[in-house]
């Protein structure tokens, strides 16, 4: 089985480098864009297969039957692998992504998404290799080196990204206070008004709702995976499938998802 992904991995990275290798090197790079537009649609859906095997595994494992667990672990190592293909040009997307929130006005905005966005392209850097290691092209590449240097640029984008909610948070729910008071001048704060104003900015912006969920999700995998908090594969499993499909969500109903 093993081969057949490598196989199958190498036949998928052939056909888009050909077919997105253009005469006109302006045209190239178009059509690389769509290609990671395009690619972006199906990467949610596989990362919810992926870890919906992780999730799979782990309950079959825990019911003793070790062949099945097997298979399944193989499926997943095939679904990871053709994530990985589907992330192969995601850093010049990411780096895109990077020049165009340098030059947002808020400070702390323009701060905590250039760095996220340059993180995950290191992150899509290190994973385009180990890629090309488990394919076959990079044999001699340390994979557990590369791996956990992945893992830690994805942690640092993703610790970015609660950053960057826990501020949007804050800064609404002071407007949504300030708000409040110039209705009720003089009127006392009522008990519990702390968790009724966080309630009600995330009743009135749903988008960042999902990706403070989304990212809260996501922090647990790198976590897991670098040994800084041992969470088990089930858990991961449960983390992984419950972000995927909230991106999933922003995917059918753009609205949903936070801008900038």
């Amino acid at each position: 089985m093993e081969s057949w992904v490598r196989f199958n991995a190498q036949s998928q990275a052939k056909e888009r480098l050909f077919r997105y290798t253009s005469a006109d090197p302006e045209q190239t790079i178009t059509d690389l864009r769509m290609s990671v537009v395009e690619t972006d649609v199906n990467k949610d859906p596989q990362k919810a297969a992926q870890y919906a095997c992780t999730l799979l595994g782990y309950t079959v494992q825990r019911a003793g039957s070790t062949e099945l667990s097997l298979t399944i672990s193989q499926l997943e190592a095939h679904m990871s692998l053709s994530r990985k293909l589907l992330r192969l040009g995601s850093s010049v997307e990411a780096l895109e992504a990077a020049k165009r929130s340098i030059h947002l006005k808020d400070g702390v905005l323009r701060l905590c998404l250039t760095l996220s966005h340059l993180n995950r392209a290191m992150y899509f850097a290190c994973d385009n290799l180990l890629w090309a290691s488990k394919s076959g092209l990079l044999p001699t590449l340390e994979q557990s080196k590369w791996s956990q240097r992945a893992f830690r640029y994805y942690l640092l984008a993703l610790l970015l990204n609660l950053v960057r909610d826990v501020y949007e948070l804050r800064l609404l729910m002071e407007s949504e206070s300030r708000c409040r008071a110039s209705k009720a001048e003089g009127a006392e704060p009522e008990q519990g008004s702390g968790l009724q104003l966080i309630l009600s900015v995330f009743q009135h912006n749903p988008p960042l709702l999902l990706d403070l969920l989304k990212n809260t999700c996501d922090v647990f995998i790198p976590l897991d995976r670098l040994g800084l908090l041992s969470t088990g594969p089930g858990f991961v499993g449960a983390c992984g499938l419950t972000s995927s499909v909230l991106a999933i969500l922003t995917i059918m109903h753009p609205w949903l998802k936070l801008k900038p």
